[in-house]
């Protein structure tokens, strides 16, 4: 759209997308948009379609599956059992708020981004933490920096002013420094991880080590909510990106595309089952030992992109 157009996002995609009751993508950037001082780049329209979209709330489920303990770079006996789920903030923080820019001075170039939420805003996105956890292992942590950021203290005052509200959930407070070392060392102890755009940006990237690749890991980004009975509209997305250097090649991992097909039937259209029956088949292609060569071992079967693809769809058609 960039070269043809000069611009990452039509109106007419824009709309398109805004009259949808969901939008899967697929990925967006590589090395030839990616000089900084550029003034147009993809990211851009992919900003720009979350504000059109309205969504708010990325969700990022984590589950290592136990026939993939050897794919991780971590030890088997720390990622064993890990299913985990980290909630990000997606509007507000320092990747939108305002003043934002570099501008020229007598002593050399100075730049500015700034960190800033309403209440609002902070308790629609600790609302869905609270959410997601009351639907799993009750434990909701939430991560701020409330030793030295306002924000953050907002942020903390936010989530135990709501918390009387959800009495089954246990709230911990995480500092966010000490959160993503507690990742590493001991994953299995979370549940749901709720944080702002930018530690959440950071935590849900950092969780692709216990799955073993990024290529297993989907995602939703959602405008409301999600309670039992209630659907969203929403855009989902594996967390990979272009991958440019394996392109072609039919080695890319498909699983983060279909399991975020997976939160796109359960979160935007209500068919929970079906959902349910995606994610059943993915697991039951990796347990036979199937899998693309980012995860794959000498004992696995390494196929390619399109092949394991038609595994899972000729799993997921037998069970029907």
């Amino acid at each position: 759209s960039i070269d043809n157009h000069g611009t990452p996002l039509l109106p007419e995609v824009s709309d398109l997308a805004a009259s949808a009751d969901a939008v899967l993508f697929g990925a967006v950037g590589g090395p030839k948009w990616d000089d900084p001082s550029a003034s147009v780049r993809p990211e851009d329209g992919l900003l720009e379609l979350r504000t059109r979209l309205g969504v708010f709330a990325n969700i990022r489920p984590v589950k290592v599956y136990p026939w993939l303990l050897d794919a991780s770079s971590l030890k088997p006996s720390v990622i064993e059992g890990v299913d985990l789920v980290v909630v990000r903030e997606l509007t507000g923080g320092l990747y939108y708020a305002q003043p934002k820019g570099r501008h020229e001075t007598d002593q050399g170039w100075t730049a500015v981004d700034t960190m800033r939420y309403s209440e609002g805003e902070l308790e629609r996105i600790l609302r869905v933490g609270f959410e997601l956890a009351q639907g799993r292992r009750h434990k909701l942590t939430s991560v701020d920096k409330a030793n030295v950021l306002e924000c953050s203290r907002l942020w903390r005052q936010t989530a135990n002013r709501l918390a009387p509200e959800y009495p089954d959930v246990e709230l911990e407070h995480a500092l966010v420094d000490s959160c993503t070392m507690h990742l590493i060392q001991r994953p299995v102890e979370f549940d749901v991880i709720v944080a702002e755009n930018t530690f959440g940006d950071i935590l849900s990237d950092e969780t692709s080590v216990l799955a073993g690749s990024m290529g297993l890991l989907p995602s939703a980004s959602l405008s409301g909510v999600p309670m039992p009975g209630r659907r969203t509209s929403g855009f989902y997305e594996p967390i990979h990106g272009t991958a440019p250097d394996i392109a072609g090649r039919d080695i890319a991992n498909p699983i983060g595309s279909i399991l975020s097909v997976a939160l796109l039937l359960r979160y935007s259209l209500g068919l929970t089952e079906e959902a349910v029956g995606v994610e059943k088949a993915v697991d039951d292609v990796l347990s036979a030992g199937h899998r693309t060569v980012d995860i794959s071992n000498a004992g696995a079967s390494s196929v390619g992109t399109q092949e394991l693809g038609k595994r899972i769809t000729d799993a997921l058609e037998s069970s029907r």
